[in-house]
């Protein structure tokens, strides 16, 4: 549920969303998600400041009812 809720967040920000890609993990300290978007859309995705990347996180943890989640934006050239 919460890799579903991710990508539809992030594909309603991004101008590829053909390309979005999040891999979730189980970590010792809970589940950590690692988003992957086409390399002109990772500055949409991360924001001014680290704003839009900070509200996907505060969305995310709000939804989980596992304990604390992380959001992770992977820099990646892709092309």
């Amino acid at each position: 549920m919460l890799t579903e809720a991710l990508d539809h967040l992030v594909c309603g920000i991004v101008d590829r969303p053909d390309d979005v890609r999040i891999r979730p993990r189980n970590l010792r300290r809970g589940q950590m998600f690692e988003v992957h978007v086409h390399p002109e859309d990772l500055g949409r995705v991360i924001g001014r400041g680290g704003r839009t990347a900070r509200s996907l996180r505060t969305v995310m943890n709000a939804l989980s009812t596992a304990g604390p989640v992380r959001v992770d934006v992977v820099d990646t050239d892709r092309r």
